[in-house]
C-alpha cells in the first residue's frame, strides 16, 4: 500500500470531528498511526487535546477558504493517497479496514467511499438543471492525480468539494466506488478488528 494521509476539515465535519478521528484510529492500522491533518479556519481551545488523543495535526489558516486549506494540507502531506472527508457523516472503522488493501493499486485514480456515484443520466440532469452533485462521505484520491487536476479551486469555500467531483467526472478519471455493501458486508457484520482505540498515556478522555 502506498503512503496514506487523511485530510479532515473541521468546518466539513462540524461537531462530529471527534467521531471521524476515532473511527480512523480504531482500524487495524492504528498502531502505525497513519497521519491525519485537520484543517480549520478558526482556532479552538480543544485543539491540543484532540491532537494528543488522536495523533492528529491541526493546520489552522484563518484567511483561506476550504479549497485552499485542503490544497495546502495535500502539499504538506506528500502522501501517495489522500483520504479527504467530504461530509459531516463519519464512516465506520470497519470500512477503513477493508479499504486500505484496495489502495495497493496502480489502476485507479480515485475511490468514492461510502456511497454510489450518480448515474450518467443523473449527472446530465444535474448539469442541465444546475443542481449540485451528490457528495460522498469521503474520497480517496492519488495526490498525483489531484495535482494533475490542479487541486481544489483555492477560491471556493463550501462549493470546493462538489466542484472537485464535477471535474473528476468530466476527466478520464479511473474511478471506483467503495462501501460496506459493495464489499459484501453490512454494518452488523464482524470486522477484521474490533479492538477499541486506546489513547496514548497521559492523554485526556473527554472531548
Amino acid at each position: 500500500m502506498g503512503t496514506v494521509c487523511f485530510i479532515v476539515d473541521a468546518s466539513v465535519t462540524g461537531a462530529l470531528l471527534p467521531r471521524h478521528l476515532r473511527a480512523i484510529r480504531q482500524t487495524a492500522f492504528a498502531d502505525h498511526t497513519l497521519p491525519i491533518i485537520v484543517t480549520s479556519a478558526t482556532t479552538d481551545p480543544r485543539i491540543p487535546d484532540i491532537e494528543q488523543r488522536y495523533h492528529a495535526h491541526f493546520l489552522v489558516t484563518p484567511s483561506q477558504p476550504l479549497g485552499a486549506r485542503i490544497n495546502q494540507a495535500a502539499y504538506l502531506s506528500q502522501a501517495d493517497w489522500l483520504l479527504i472527508a467530504m461530509q459531516q457523516r463519519p464512516l465506520t472503522a470497519k470500512l477503513w479496514c477493508l479499504l486500505y488493501p484496495q489502495l495497493d493499486t496502480y489502476t485507479l485514480d480515485a475511490f468514492l467511499i461510502g456511497s454510489e456515484p450518480p448515474r450518467l443520466s443523473e449527472r446530465l440532469l444535474q448539469c442541465f438543471l444546475g443542481a449540485g452533485v451528490a457528495v460522498p462521505p469521503y474520497i480517496a484520491i492519488r495526490r498525483t492525480w489531484l495535482e494533475r487536476l490542479g487541486g481544489l479551486d483555492p477560491e471556493l469555500d463550501e462549493a470546493a468539494l462538489a466542484d472537485l467531483l464535477q471535474r473528476l467526472y468530466a476527466c478520464p478519471t479511473r474511478l471506483q466506488t467503495f462501501s460496506l455493501e459493495a464489499s459484501g458486508l453490512t454494518r452488523d457484520s464482524p470486522s477484521r478488528n474490533n479492538k477499541p482505540y486506546r489513547p496514548p498515556p497521559n492523554s485526556h478522555t473527554d472531548t
